[in-house]
């Protein structure tokens, strides 16, 4: 019993900002590489869009241009940790308009990215980050 107590005061001592660069990366490596694999087939992209994928109320064009676009720039920003909870917003949107309209049957998936942006909606992007840089830059300037 000692021991297991003792892996698991380990373990805790593990900081949370570590966890939360892990999410960054997990979370901008599956969207970035969907994103710029978009941008590298644009013409197959937009066929799928328009023939597979048919989000209601958009056009493919403008559906694969926004996937595109928030793909890869909310990517870019979660790994920079630079507005880090602003920058999972579009993606829970995206993971929900795919859940609901695109790959319903794949729910499990969705719900593994959709529990790494809530770590990161709700505890930021952690130590290493352009967020937290600017936090102390602004509470320095404050006093």
């Amino acid at each position: 019993m000692n021991r297991l107590l003792a892996a698991r005061a380990r373990l805790e001592r593990v900081p949370f900002s570590l966890v939360q660069l892990a999410c960054r990366f997990a979370i901008a490596g599956v969207f970035l590489r969907a994103g710029l694999q978009k941008l590298s087939g644009w013409e197959t992209s937009l066929a799928l869009f328009a023939d597979e994928y048919k989000v209601p109320l958009v056009s493919p064009h403008v559906a694969a241009s926004m996937s595109a676009f928030t793909e890869v720039g909310c990517s870019i920003l979660i790994l920079a940790g630079l507005g880090t909870r602003l920058a999972t917003l579009p993606f829970f949107g995206m993971i929900l308009t795919i859940q609901l309209f695109v790959f319903p049957q794949a729910w499990p998936e969705h719900l593994t990215w959709a529990s790494l942006l809530l770590v990161l909606l709700t505890r930021g992007a952690g130590a290493v980050s352009v967020d937290r840089f600017i936090g102390y830059w602004l509470d320095r300037s404050a006093r």
